[in-house]
């Protein structure tokens, strides 16, 4: 086991910085480094002014040399004017006697995520704040929908092909089909529209940030859960359908076996199996799915970070929630791996 897991530390180490070489690539493309010179600067500014205000703050680089820098194993580039010394470990304009005592290195790998162009902040700060924001939102949804998932996937599986079975699967796949985007209008056009008369909750979720209750936080939560609700659902019920004509669970019933201690001590251990893999994936699909519900509910947590990162060519939160997103899925998939290895003796045995 640990070699597996030092095997597949590795695996991730390496894929981690291909994708972020990938996305510090992308964000770094000439047409966005102009459209961010021109932000920060004047939309009117010539090619020789955004030229040179690239060169100031070390745009213009040769790409593995930027790359290195922001991951904080290369030194940290100076640019020296008349004013005195900047750079990128150096705030704002200093003497060179001052400058000299200034860190050579100041990436990722010392916990400098740069400043926000947009919010003007610490982009550590930023994402602190916002992926607190968005896992209290995930944990309220993992905690309704993963019972809820699993009690609807065993009650299915128990007994397969009846009307139980039948309804609840359609209702899975129906949960499923249906986007977020479509199932959080409808609910607020119902449950927060003074015209249709069910006015129980609040249309927008800003003020769960401070202060979360059931009247702010519950539709957004609803919204998320009853999407990926199907899946884990209709995973559990296949597992729990092939875990109830298993040679074992046949033989129990001909013993006359009662069909309660089957489900519960023989069938629902193993049929669980699959699933911790499936829940386990929620994970990374919350953080980064959470999207379209924070800014269909005002909700300014991680996925609405990222959305304002990308509208407005926030290079460095871009970048910051991008690393963030490959982290959580690589190590979750990590954790997936050796939780089912220990889930499955079949597995540990061969």
């Amino acid at each position: 086991m640990g070699l597996f897991i030092l095997r597949r530390t590795g695996v991730m180490i390496v894929t981690a910085i291909c994708l972020t070489f990938v996305v510090f690539f992308l964000t770094n493309l000439y047409p966005n480094l102009e459209k961010l010179a021109k932000t920060q600067g004047n939309f009117r500014m010539s090619d020789e002014a955004v030229e040179s205000w690239l060169n100031k703050e070390g745009y213009l680089q040769p790409l593995p040399i930027k790359y290195g820098q922001w991951l904080g194993v290369l030194p940290g580039w100076t640019h020296e004017t008349d004013a005195g010394v900047t750079g990128r470990c150096i705030a704002g304009t200093k003497p060179a006697e001052v400058a000299a005592e200034a860190p050579r290195f100041c990436g990722l790998l010392q916990g400098d995520w740069g400043m926000s162009t947009v919010f003007r902040e610490p982009v550590s700060d930023i994402i602190a704040t916002r992926l607190a924001l968005t896992g209290k939102l995930m944990f309220w949804v993992m905690v309704l929908m993963v019972p809820m998932a699993l009690l609807i996937g065993v009650l299915a599986g128990m007994r397969e092909g009846s009307a139980t079975d039948r309804t609840l699967s359609t209702f899975s796949i129906l949960t499923t089909a249906t986007p977020e985007y479509v199932s959080g209008v409808i609910f607020i056009a119902v449950f927060t529209s003074s015209t249709v008369g069910l006015k129980w909750f609040k249309g927008t979720a800003t003020s769960a940030m401070e202060d979360a209750n059931f009247d702010n936080f519950f539709l957004p939560v609803l919204t998320i859960a009853l999407y990926g609700m199907g899946y884990i659902a209709r995973m559990t019920r296949a597992s729990m359908t092939e875990v109830m004509t298993a040679q074992y669970i046949r033989t129990a019933r001909l013993k006359g076996v009662k069909f309660s201690n089957i489900v519960i001590k023989h069938a629902l251990r193993n049929a669980l199996i699959a699933p911790f893999t499936v829940i386990l994936l929620q994970v990374p699909w919350l953080l980064n799915g959470v999207v379209i519900v924070e800014t269909l509910f005002n909700y300014k947590g991680f996925g609405w970070t990222l959305v304002q990162a990308a509208g407005n060519n926030d290079i460095e939160l871009l970048l910051a929630v991008s690393v963030v997103s490959v982290v959580v899925v690589l190590l979750t998939q990590l954790i997936s791996d050796i939780g089912y290895v220990f889930l499955n003796p079949r597995i540990r045995i061969s």
